[in-house]
């Protein structure tokens, strides 16, 4: 069974296809291992057990009829508790949802099911996905599953760490500053941030329409194998007539991508946060195997990367937009991390704010600029491998997710795959940026890195 739990969801699709497991086999098997980590990890906070059962009961049914649903017919999976599913508790990590049971699925749960996906449960994230580890007032801490006294990085926390550990192939995360990209390098599996305006984010705990900075917030894949990434991307993507950023924007295929003359600026140090020694080497392997490839690397960074740490719009109304998704949910209690973000928010005058914006609009001109000459970005996905829990909000380490958010800026994809292990025998992740609309790019260069460096390892437990 080990085949099916430690392997692709596409090569699980397939097998059920082929009759060489069944959904109610594959559906137990994942429950078992969730069972078998789950303790150890708190990843998975909501479990939906019978109902699964059932569902992979129907899709063994109909297969059996000759009906196939879709790519993901009878695949058990996973969701981030920040994205909304029909008669599933979902809290968004806040105390006001504690007992919250949306009525509909999200856009993007509706899609997956519609792909003939099946939910397992709901995994672990901080309250409203904002925090860069995984921890909240419900449900508590999440471990990382190569050590569990060090965190799976958040928000999309959970996720990462359940994931990784074999108890689910595919999950989705959201990202606004880091949060698939970040977990995916702390947990060393795979995982997308889209371009924004790919994927909708109706029913997702940080919703469309936040104004100045709607375009920050994405929703997208983790799994342990890139090939996944690209099998659920075409599923999830689309407009939905509900968020109003959606683009109907053609997707490119991966696999028709000619990996032999693009090109790609490299750099290991953005300018703010030094990386570890280990990730630096990581990153450079990660350009040398794609230069045997016939891709032309070229060691160059984008000069306003210094910028990033200074064009935070997120708390440029003393985090009023914040307070209105607390007030919506009924929470009157947050957790210290989200207080923390608070006390430490300034409002800014109008004239301020609309500066602020200004210089947002520059930093994303030159950064297109930039990209005028490449095809893609490859570089660190974080300054270092997943830190002791509490280690994010040290002063020194505040800045490692500028390797990130600089790209929810720009709007543009990137994706992360595992490059290497830290001298503790932690994951280090390499990001691949494209431009805007290419993430056929970004999963292409992607997948030639995991094939290359390894990609994913299991983890000790």
């Amino acid at each position: 069974m080990d085949e099916f739990i430690y392997g692709s969801a596409a090569s699980l699709a397939l097998a059920i296809r082929q009759k060489k497991i069944s959904a109610v086999e594959a559906v137990a098997a994942f429950q078992a291992r969730i069972g078998e980590v789950n303790d150890r990890l708190n990843a998975v906070v909501q479990h939906t057990g019978d109902r699964a059962e059932a569902e992979a009961q129907q899709a063994d049914d109909a297969l059996a009829r000759g009906e196939i649903r879709g790519p993901l017919h009878g695949v058990p999976i996973t969701l981030k508790d920040s994205i909304d599913t029909a008669g599933v508790v979902t809290t968004g990590g806040t105390k006001g949802r504690a007992g919250f049971v949306p009525d509909e699925d999200s856009a993007v749960a509706s899609r997956l099911r519609a792909a003939g996906a099946i939910l397992l449960g709901k995994t672990n994230t901080p309250e409203l996905t904002l925090a860069g580890e995984t921890n909240n007032l419900i449900y508590g801490q999440t471990n990382n599953p190569y050590d569990q006294s060090r965190t799976p990085g958040g928000s999309s926390g959970g996720a990462g760490a359940i994931v990784a550990s074999g108890g689910s192939p595919l999950d989705m995360g959201s990202d606004t500053g880091g949060s698939i990209r970040i977990p995916a390098h702390f947990c060393g599996i795979a995982g997308l941030k889209p371009t924004s305006g790919r994927v909708p984010r109706t029913g997702h705990i940080v919703p469309y329409g936040l104004g100045a900075i709607d375009s920050l917030t994405q929703i997208g894949p983790m799994a342990r194998f890139v090939e996944d990434l690209a099998l659920a991307l075409p599923i999830i993507s689309g407009p939905d007539w509900r968020d109003p950023a959606i683009v109907p924007m053609p997707l490119g295929d991966p696999a028709a991508v000619r990996i032999d003359g693009l090109r790609v600026a490299m750099h290991t140090d953005n300018g703010v946060l030094a990386p570890t020694v280990e990730t630096i080497e990581v990153v450079e392997a990660a350009a040398t195997a794609l230069a045997a490839l016939g891709v032309a690397v070229t060691e160059r960074r984008p000069d306003v990367l210094k910028m990033v740490p200074d064009l935070n719009a997120s708390g440029a109304d003393g985090r009023a937009w914040t307070q209105r998704l607390l007030d919506k949910a009924g929470t009157t209690e947050k957790h210290p991390w989200l207080q923390r973000r608070f006390d430490e928010a300034e409002p800014l005058s109008t004239a301020e704010f609309t500066a602020l914006l200004e210089r947002l609009d520059s930093y994303r001109s030159d950064m297109l600029a930039f990209m005028e000459s490449y095809d893609a970005i490859l570089c660190p996905a974080s300054a270092f491998p997943a830190p002791e829990h509490g280690g994010t909000f040290s002063e020194g380490a505040r800045h490692a997710f500028t390797y990130t958010s600089a790209y929810n800026m720009t709007g543009w994809p990137a994706a992360v795959v595992r490059g290497g292990t830290s001298p503790e025998g932690l994951p280090i992740g390499v990001q691949v940026v494209a431009r805007p609309w290419r993430e056929d790019v970004a999963l292409a260069l992607a997948q030639r890195l995991e094939a290359a460096l390894g990609g994913w390892q299991r983890p000790p437990l």
